[in-house]
């Protein structure tokens, strides 16, 4: 299989997994719900997990593909970070969405209840957020500076011409993998520290935002084809 049909595949059991997540009721109201919604969480970070693990093995064969990504619209690449989505979006997601689901139900949080979305995050996960968010942006910057030098070497490929291309395809594969690492790990350590219900609303609108980029991006393509 080729990591194309891969991704399409994958892709369209991501938007399954998005539809059985809102089939829970929110908030659970019963331990079947929790469970449920604690085993569908789980679901969608394994399947985040195995689209790394795929992602990993092809790009050791054909690194320069991940950078032209052909599977996905001209939109979704003039957003890309080094192959993939920037992880300090995941942070932008979780305030906007806690800053939406708050200002909607104020008056109830003012008053002493307790919602268990992303409107209620405790001082506590606020906290540990704003950490998450810090050591991520640090690693973010250390892996594109890694990624500068070694753009900053390429006049060496005309120098060299072929003599250590295979070392420099290495290098930069390497420096892929480490994105796709911190991608992971940023979307693991944000489940691990939300709620269960949390952690589903933040993973379904993560893959919405994805879902909708996607779509519009089909759609501007097809216009600029039909030009």
């Amino acid at each position: 299989m080729t990591f194309q049909r891969f991704y399409e595949t994958w892709f369209e059991q991501l938007r399954l997994l998005v539809q059985q997540i809102r089939q829970v009721p929110i908030p659970p109201t019963t331990e079947e719900h929790h469970q449920q919604l604690r085993q569908l969480v789980q679901k969608v970070v394994s399947h985040y997990t195995e689209y790394y693990r795929c992602k990993s093995v092809a790009s050791k064969q054909d690194v320069l593909s991940f950078f032209s990504a052909p599977w996905t619209t001209a939109l979704e690449r003039s957003l890309h970070w080094i192959a993939g989505w920037r992880p300090t979006t995941a942070f932008h997601i979780v305030y906007t969405e806690s800053s939406i689901l708050f200002e909607s139900h104020v008056v109830d949080i003012l008053r002493g209840f307790h919602t268990g979305d992303l409107g209620d995050l405790s001082p506590g996960q606020f906290h540990r957020v704003s950490e998450l968010q810090i050591e991520t942006v640090q690693e973010e910057n250390n892996i594109t500076n890694h990624l500068c030098d070694w753009q900053d070497e390429a006049s060496n490929f005309i120098e060299t011409m072929y003599g250590d291309v295979e070392v420099k395809m290495e290098r930069l594969g390497g420096i892929l993998e480490r994105a796709d690492q911190l991608r992971l790990k940023t979307i693991k350590s944000l489940v691990e520290l939300l709620m269960p219900q949390q952690a589903a609303e933040f993973l379904v609108v993560a893959a919405e935002l994805h879902f909708g980029i996607r779509g519009w991006g089909i759609h501007q393509d097809r216009q600029r084809q039909n030009n």
